[in-house]
């Protein structure tokens, strides 16, 4: 539980602060305009998120508890080739290698140093969701609790972003995040048995959104 509380805390230092995922276009081009159309987009951005980088991070727990360090291989690569973005390639592969330093410094996690070697030379790409799914499997702690630190990570960036950008307050946002916490089993047993092939995360507005962020000439976040 309390490995849970650490690695899934939104102010861990991995970088997630100067990322909105794709939320700042969407306040910019009206596509969220107050709390109902952000709760929206937060929970289209999980289920995306489940589809897509959860099927990985779930890939690369199980990777670790087989010791086969080419799955895990497979699977990073795997996040890394479905992002569209030069923005969203850059989010993952920092937060990635963030959080293995972060791992590595604040546990015991070998295997979690041996894939952030593996990243330094250039071998793997170090995406977010297989480097968490790495941690927690040498934690211990069972795939569930992976992937809805998963989750309420990328909610989390996109409200934490949504509170400098758009008048919200805190109530809202913990509504929203509690709406978001409902989904969590419901979308892990959806894509539990799935495997690398089965990714998918088809939401073009999202992507669009990212494209146009890219070309921003005032922003507030990398992402």
């Amino acid at each position: 539980m309390m490995r849970v509380l650490q690695f899934g805390d939104s102010l861990l230092p991995i970088g997630s602060f100067a990322f909105s995922n794709a939320l700042e276009s969407a306040i910019q081009e009206r596509v969220v305009r107050d709390a109902a159309t952000l709760s929206e987009f937060v929970l289209t951005s999980t289920r995306r998120a489940a589809t897509s980088d959860g099927i990985a991070l779930l890939e690369a727990h199980r990777a670790v508890r087989e010791a086969d360090l080419e799955r895990i291989i497979r699977a990073d690569r795997a996040v890394f080739e479905r992002k569209l973005s030069e923005e969203t390639r850059t989010m993952t592969v920092r937060m990635g290698k963030k959080l293995a330093e972060v791992g590595t410094t604040a546990v015991s996690a070998p295997r979690l140093g041996c894939w952030l070697e593996l990243v330094r030379d250039g071998a793997a790409p170090g995406t977010y969701p297989v480097g968490l799914g790495v941690l927690f499997a040498e934690l211990g702690s069972p795939e569930e609790d992976a992937f809805a630190v998963h989750q309420y990570g990328v909610a989390m960036t996109m409200l934490s972003a949504a509170l400098r950008l758009m008048r919200i307050d805190h109530r809202q946002v913990q509504a929203i995040l509690g709406a978001v916490d409902e989904t969590a089993d419901g979308d892990y047993a959806a894509v539990g048995r799935a495997s690398l092939a089965d990714m998918a995360g088809f939401a073009p507005m999202a992507d669009i959104l990212a494209a146009i962020h890219v070309r921003s000439h005032i922003r507030m976040f990398m992402n």
